[in-house]
């Protein structure tokens, strides 16, 4: 409760927090929307692969041209300015910053930025959770031997979901459900970009003039963005991945009700584990006070006198009193993640990061996948994202959703079955591939013994 106040005594003594922000898409404009406004900070260079866009996009946020006008890195550092380049490596290696954003969504290029901090000793904020769902624990272990940290994204859902299962743990509460809210029925599985509009309203030509990315907006429809990060949230709280989330249509007062274990009455396979709800029944009638844009955790009573205190103070609990729940209706996206800046700038400490490998998302087929065809990627034609217990993914041999994009079919897969790595051809020297592959190396002796910790 008191970032504020240290940023203000960082702009006070002249030190401010020095940021260099990869990727001026959606989430980082909104960021940029923040600077302006927050004591402390010094954003002193954007890397954008079209610098044009990025100087777009700070005129769009209501920033003056002359607070963007640095020719160099070492100028805008000098100046108070920000300079806009199109090499990301250069903004990582420069000395005059301290913390670097990656909002790329580019798993490939997260693996390499985080690395390249690594090297070069900035700390490392991942907006880029498709990057973390992919080899987040062996990316923080790097992290953490290089002396740097690595953090989740405040404003995304799962640093939102990471905050309140560390609350809850915090307070004495043993946390039994954690997770998130969109909209989801299971025909969406199959959704192409072909199909989505449909499914949120809007025909083709309203999303062409909106600016609206169609592959981008089925990968929330098709289940893949909740599957990404509920792995994350699974590999950054220890909670366990199901085999596939459920997507039970639950509104805020049912909560504890429905998402504590089976023999309880509710639906968890596992006392303490990730789970995504629905906004919408299964016959598509929307549920009463959904939670599709923000997040809970459910929590035990624990004794007969916590118990009691929940029915004294007025919590909502399933009917035996012995389950409660606690959410936030809505989350923030980029508006928020001035929060990860100061937290790692002024206290040293990350907004959620793996401590596990808990839980991993394969590619599923769409349809039935025949030789030659080659993969599309998250939210394409061709697969979905899967959440899986990592150790399942091992013994599968799934292919990570993170990497299925530009490999070729070499085996026949049919509609909804697991993609391997045996069902694919690829590059086993490109960067991402080899990561993920040592990652699975380093990582399968120790979730062979049950628990991995990736600190």
């Amino acid at each position: 409760m008191n970032l504020f106040a240290k940023l203000q005594a960082r702009a006070a003594q002249n030190k401010p927090v020095r940021i260099g922000l990869i990727g001026a898409g959606k989430f980082g404009s909104m960021y940029l929307s923040q600077v302006p406004r927050t004591p402390g900070i010094h954003l002193i260079g954007i890397a954008d692969l079209q610098p044009a866009r990025a100087r777009q996009a700070l005129r769009h946020v209501g920033w003056d041209e002359q607070r963007f006008d640095a020719a160099s890195l070492e100028q805008a550092a000098n100046s108070g300015g920000t300079a806009i380049i199109d090499d990301s490596m250069a903004l990582i290696a420069s000395p005059f910053i301290d913390i670097i954003i990656d909002a790329t969504g580019h798993p490939g290029a997260g693996i390499a930025h985080v690395l390249a901090c690594c090297e070069h000793r900035k700390h490392i904020i991942m907006v880029n959770v498709e990057a973390d769902a992919l080899a987040g624990p062996l990316l923080k272990r790097k992290a953490d031997q290089a002396g740097i940290v690595y953090s989740l994204a405040y404003g995304d859902q799962p640093a939102l979901i990471c905050e309140m299962v560390d609350w809850a743990r915090a307070a004495g509460f043993e946390v039994i459900a954690a997770g998130k809210g969109t909209k989801y029925l299971p025909a969406y599985h199959a959704s192409t970009p072909d199909t989505v509009w449909q499914h949120y309203g809007l025909t083709a030509e309203d999303a062409k003039l909106g600016g609206m990315n169609a592959q981008m907006f089925n990968s929330f429809l098709d289940g893949t963005k909740s599957a990404i990060e509920m792995a994350a949230v699974a590999n950054a709280t220890g909670l366990a991945a199901p085999s596939g989330l459920r997507f039970p249509a639950v509104g805020v007062d049912d909560l504890a009700r429905v998402l504590k274990p089976v023999e309880d009455g509710g639906i968890l396979a596992h006392r303490g584990q990730v789970e995504v709800i629905s906004s919408l029944e299964r016959d598509a009638a929307p549920v009463s006070r959904d939670l599709r844009w923000g997040v809970y955790v459910t929590f035990a009573a624990g004794s007969e006198y916590v118990e009691r205190c929940f029915k004294e103070y007025g919590l909502v609990t399933d009917p035996s009193g012995k389950y409660s729940s606690m959410y936030k209706p809505f989350h923030l996206i980029g508006l928020e993640l001035g929060i990860s800046v100061a937290s790692i700038g002024v206290r040293g400490e990350a907004t959620g990061a793996p401590m596990a490998w808990r839980g991993d998302v394969v590619a599923t087929a769409k349809r039935d996948l025949a030789v030659g065809e080659m993969l599309d990627g998250e939210g394409g034609f061709t697969v979905y994202g899967k959440l899986l217990p990592a150790d399942e993914s091992l013994r599968l041999g799934g292919l990570p959703l993170g990497l299925a994009h530009g490999m070729k079919i070499i085996r026949p897969v049919k509609a909804g079955a697991s993609v391997g790595w045996a069902d694919v051809a690829y590059d086993k020297d490109a960067l991402p591939v080899r990561f993920r592959r040592e990652m699975e190396s380093v990582f399968a002796n120790e979730l062979s013994a049950g628990y991995v910790n990736a600190a």
